[in-house]
């Protein structure tokens, strides 16, 4: 029996390659998606992950452009296959207060955070749900949830993300297809080990597990939501955040 084919949009970033790895590792054939012009990075990058055998390719698209994608899509399915599973995890940050912030700035992080989930998924529900299988997993922030100060653009894009993992959920729960978000907290990645150390140890001081999360922790999380016995989740939103935000 061929591997299930999994795409991880933002792949190469630091999230998301524990996600390719643990999604390998747990039997998947994946596809890690990075920026066009980011050719030799993420060459670089497949050669440190096959080092551990992993079943892992890449591939190039601009996720915030819809023709990008498209032509992204079926590279993949002449290369390998259709894709089985989905793992929206694209996303960057243009921190400003509103009053400070540029139309740029907000255009940048809706297009990269949020619409980029509508340009893949859109291409590939349907033949998830014509062939009676598929997982979708958005990845969304805990400041999606609660909101935070200089972030009303990332917020917002995180917040719109399980608003889209909901209705989704809702259009595919009959058709073998789950839609699921993972909302993590703060994440030790090289973005943040370059924060200076004060803001660091403020930002560890508001958790009560009284550390980051490691990126292998989410992955973990996705990994379990894309599983083929898990066909009775969807339209949930699973924080890993140490406990920063809880809702009942």
């Amino acid at each position: 029996m061929s591997k299930k084919i999994a795409l991880v949009t933002g792949g190469t970033g630091g999230i998301g390659t524990a996600i390719c790895q643990d999604l390998a590792n747990s039997g998947l054939q994946v596809v890690a998606n990075f920026l066009p012009g980011e050719e030799a990075q993420a060459e670089a990058w497949l050669v440190e992950q096959r080092k551990t055998n992993a079943d892992i390719h890449i591939a190039a698209a601009d996720v915030t452009d819809y023709d990008s994608c498209t032509q992204m899509l079926k590279k993949i399915e002449a290369d390998l296959g259709p894709v089985d599973v989905l793992v929206n995890c694209a996303g960057i940050t243009r921190d400003k207060s509103l009053k400070g912030m540029t139309p740029d700035q907000w255009n940048a992080v809706i297009n990269t955070n949020l619409n980029s989930a509508f340009n893949v998924t859109q291409q590939l529900v349907e033949g998830m749900t014509s062939r009676g299988f598929g997982r979708i997993v958005n990845i969304s922030s805990v400041n999606g949830q609660r909101g935070q100060f200089g972030q009303a653009n990332y917020s917002a894009a995180k917040a719109g993300m399980h608003g889209f993992t909901m209705a989704v959920a809702q259009e595919t729960a009959r058709k073998g297809v789950t839609v699921n978000t993972v909302s993590p907290g703060y994440v030790e990645t090289a973005m943040t080990s370059a924060m200076p150390e004060e803001v660091l140890k403020s930002i560890v001081a508001t958790v009560p597990m009284g550390r980051m999360a490691k990126p292998e922790e989410i992955a973990s999380a996705v990994t379990f939501l894309t599983s083929v016995n898990q066909a009775y989740i969807t339209g949930a939103n699973i924080p890993v955040n140490g406990g920063l935000f809880i809702q009942h």
